[in-house]
């Protein structure tokens, strides 16, 4: 997990926790039992669920592991959210 200050979640980062919300809602999983699951501390996984700060990269393959997802079909779920922000014309 990286340390030092990162800026608020921009629109990738939010399209990627609110597919990974959507992802715990389809499998009925709490935030700390992602957490736990994932090898994360629920503080870490729980700010970041609330869009407070970004997931990293390396954050997406273990959560992903944790929600029984693959990793190339949830991510290209998140890109098209990401196309569907980028045609309705809003920049953040």
């Amino acid at each position: 997990m990286p340390t030092g200050k990162q800026g608020p979640p921009g629109p990738l980062a939010r399209a990627t926790s609110a597919e990974i919300r959507a992802a715990m809602a389809r499998e009925r999983m709490s935030g700390a039992r992602l957490a736990e699951e994932a090898g994360m501390s629920q503080s870490y996984v729980s700010r970041r669920l609330l869009d407070e700060a970004p997931f990293t990269l390396n954050d997406i393959e273990p959560i992903c592991a944790a929600l029984k997802q693959e990793l190339c079909p949830f991510l290209a779920t998140v890109l098209r959210s990401m196309e569907e922000h980028c045609a309705s014309g809003v920049n953040a």
